[in-house]
């Protein structure tokens, strides 16, 4: 089982801008590509900052208006890195309320933006193929279940689980490794074991 990491599922040619980039530059861009942040880099590549469209608008608000991306910027810059899962980016997107995160490498240089809407292409994923990997993968190959045992029924992301496994204490385990498939969006048990009551 493996899980989709940001490498696999951020936008590699991210829209930047400089220190020095004016306010009305920035809004262009946001505007022109349909985005609602860009980050800011050094010459070397290297993320400082944030300006999103509600920095711009904060600024429109202040005494003082900045007018350059080093003053309307958040920073320092709250990055991704390539090999966190999608779980990972998504709850760092939700602890700090922001929408996108610039994702760097070891050497801490620009190599792509990751966005909530990025990640919601987990949940456009298949049916079919997430009922294969919970049979294949989580029940035959992980756990050594027989698959004649159980029934997996995968609809819009909510798969159902039935059937008999060896022991209660099994369910939960199973329960959990499916919630973490990616594009899973909720699990129904309906498992029944020796000894367990009906769930």
């Amino acid at each position: 089982m493996r899980h989709r990491t940001v490498a696999d599922l951020m936008t590699p040619d991210a829209v930047t801008v400089q220190r020095g980039t004016p306010f009305k530059e920035i809004a262009r861009l946001l505007d022109e590509y349909g985005i609602t942040a860009v980050p800011v880099v050094e010459a070397d590549g290297r993320p400082v900052g944030v300006v999103s469209e509600a920095d711009l608008l904060h600024s429109r608000l202040s005494e003082n208006s900045p007018t350059t991306a080093e003053g309307l910027m958040s920073a320092p810059a709250l990055c991704a890195r390539p090999e966190w899962t999608a779980v990972e980016a998504a709850r760092v997107m939700e602890r700090r309320r922001v929408k996108r995160l610039p994702v760097v490498d070891g050497a801490g240089r620009l190599i792509g933006v990751i966005s909530r809407s990025d990640l919601l292409q987990l949940f456009l994923r298949r049916d079919r193929a997430i009922h294969e990997e919970i049979l294949e993968d989580i029940l035959t190959r992980t756990l050594g279940l027989s698959p004649a045992a159980l029934t997996v029924e995968v609809s819009d992301g909510a798969v159902t689980l039935s059937g008999t496994v060896p022991t209660p204490d099994a369910i939960p385990v199973i329960v959990r490794l499916c919630q973490g498939v990616d594009g899973v969006v909720t699990v129904i048990d309906r498992l029944t074991a020796p000894g367990r009551t009906e769930p």
